[in-house]
């Protein structure tokens, strides 16, 4: 079976590696996004954030990154200043995202407990498109 698969990776991250591994071990091979090699459009971006339901702001990874130096907390800072500082700096961008034909998510921990593989497991369960 073949689906379009995407994730957004960072081979560094653990969560990100159990994702992939989680995908390959419903039997889908995943098109593989080192993003920070090779980060998202804007737009690809801003269709990303949206279409997993999260703000601008729920997309942005603190933890090890440079959040806090360019004064990312602040809460006057607009979603298209937020957006440039995830571009400038890709490692802003919280991870993985994995985009599919069933829809997009960003498999945090919280996420991945509920839905292992996200929607690329159950798209293997459904027998894919």
């Amino acid at each position: 079976m073949t689906m379009d698969v995407k994730i957004y990776h960072n081979p560094a991250c653990g969560t990100s590696r159990n994702t992939l591994g989680m995908i390959r071990n419903a039997g889908i091979e995943p098109t593989v996004i080192e993003y920070l090699k090779t980060p998202p459009s804007r737009d690809e971006l801003v269709r990303m954030i949206a279409d997993a339901g999260l703000t601008v702001r729920e997309a942005i990874r603190e933890k090890g990154t440079p959040y806090e130096e360019l004064g990312l907390d602040d809460p006057a800072l607009t979603d298209d200043q937020l957006l440039d500082a995830m571009l400038e700096h890709p490692i802003l961008i919280n991870r993985p995202f994995v985009v599919t034909p069933l829809g997009t998510r960003l498999s945090r921990p919280s996420e991945l407990a509920r839905d292992p593989a996200g929607h690329a497991q159950g798209a293997v369960q459904q027998g894919g498109r």
